[in-house]
């Protein structure tokens, strides 16, 4: 027999698929958070068989368990941890520790594509195109490959993965990785997957409304409190705010903090690991612990929501070799404006300040850090400029 205990998240459920098409009814298969794994831990090593398998993937235990899975390796137990966490690396050091981050090629690793490998090598399960394409779909999921590559297939099967409860998405997936044709949604899941879409964008446009920004240690954070959608949403509002270091979501229900970052210099799961959690560099998370509560619960719910930008301009935009005319609320003005063909400065109130900048990547980012300043509206630029003609003919 085989037990399997496996993180919640669409990697986690990828390894228990594998392990059902590989073990079938001789494996039992159990998904837990980040929180609950040790428990069950315990529980096997208090009820079950020694002559059951165990696999743990995509979670680590904690010491105590460390030590049972140690002592029950070295009296003949069979006992395997597959992971790929870098916060995980120490369990390298036992024989039974397989952590990967990255395979030998250079390419971020899942727990769904270590695992099948693990199954494939141990002639387990025999590899084909169909599964070769649900692993990898799920690896460029859960390493954020997917929107470097634009792999929106891969996207939308997380979405379905949270449409459906577990057991009807292992099934769904079970069957079509047996058939071996090439992967695809059938029409059903295309419309679903269209209108949960649509849901999506008009969530996101709502929590974009209620992001604070604060700077927390040595980076600057936009926190949100949300309960669905995390990596969605993480990912829209990073984008549409890169001043930002990294997005920090609050599920206050579930006492989670999810952090995303669409940055290369940002690692999350650096930041989680500060506050006991863990994860990716660009996907990570930790329990609502006292000082997570404090720095981004407490010192964060008098904050007023960053404005948005001025979307529909013709006139004043980005990059604009006119100036792009921003405010903020305290009704201060900045004008951001090339100086050469390479630097850009900002006057303040009409007044220009001393420093300057590379880009003007770089000056919106220190207007929107310093001062939370947003692009105004045409109406307003137009405003401006009219005053400043009317000064020089006088």
């Amino acid at each position: 027999m085989y037990k399997l205990l496996s993180h919640n998240d669409l990697d986690g459920v990828g390894c228990g698929i594998l392990a059902k098409l590989a073990f079938g009814n001789q494996v039992k298969v159990r998904y837990n958070s980040v929180s609950g794994l040790d428990r069950e831990v315990e529980w096997f090593f208090e009820h079950e068989d020694k002559e059951t398998f165990l696999f743990i993937t995509d979670l680590s235990v904690n010491e105590e368990n460390t030590k049972r899975m140690e002592a029950f390796s070295q009296t003949g137990g069979n006992v395997q941890l597959i992971d790929h966490h870098k916060t995980s690396l120490s369990f390298n050091d036992y024989e039974w520790g397989s952590v990967v981050v990255e395979d030998e090629s250079g390419n971020l690793t899942s727990a769904t594509s270590l695992f099948y490998d693990y199954l494939v090598k141990h002639k387990h399960l025999d590899p084909s195109d169909a599964k070769d394409d649900f692993v990898e779909l799920v690896r460029q999921y859960d390493t954020w490959e997917w929107e470097k590559n634009d792999n929106q297939q891969a996207r939308r099967l997380n979405t379905l993965f949270f449409l459906i409860s577990i057991d009807e998405f292992e099934e769904k997936m079970i069957n079509r990785l047996r058939e071996d044709e090439p992967f695809s949604f059938d029409a059903f899941e295309e419309k679903l997957l269209d209108m949960e879409d649509r849901k999506i964008e008009r969530y996101i446009r709502r929590k974009r409304r209620q992001l604070v920004q604060k700077l927390i240690g040595d980076h600057y954070a936009g926190v949100v409190y949300a309960e669905s959608y995390h990596s969605e949403l993480g990912n829209e509002l990073g984008k549409e705010c890169p001043h930002l270091d990294y997005i920090a979501i609050l599920n206050i229900g579930g006492k989670r903090v999810g952090f995303r970052t669409i940055h290369d210099h940002v690692d999350v799961s650096e930041v989680a690991s500060y506050f006991g959690g863990g994860g990716h560099a660009k996907a990570a998370g930790c329990s609502m612990t006292d000082e997570a509560y404090k720095r981004f619960v407490k010192e964060t719910f008098p904050l007023r929501p960053l404005h948005e930008d001025a979307k529909r301009n013709r006139y004043n935009l980005k990059q604009s070799t006119f100036g792009s005319l921003y405010k903020n609320r305290t009704g201060d003005i900045f004008l951001l404006f090339p100086l050469n063909e390479c630097d850009w400065g900002i006057e303040h109130n009409k007044e220009k300040i001393d420093k300057t900048f590379i880009s003007f990547d770089e000056g919106e980012k220190f207007l929107k850090r310093n001062d939370a300043a947003w692009l105004v509206r045409d109406e307003e630029f137009i405003e401006y400029l009219m005053e400043e003609v009317k000064k020089k003919k006088k």
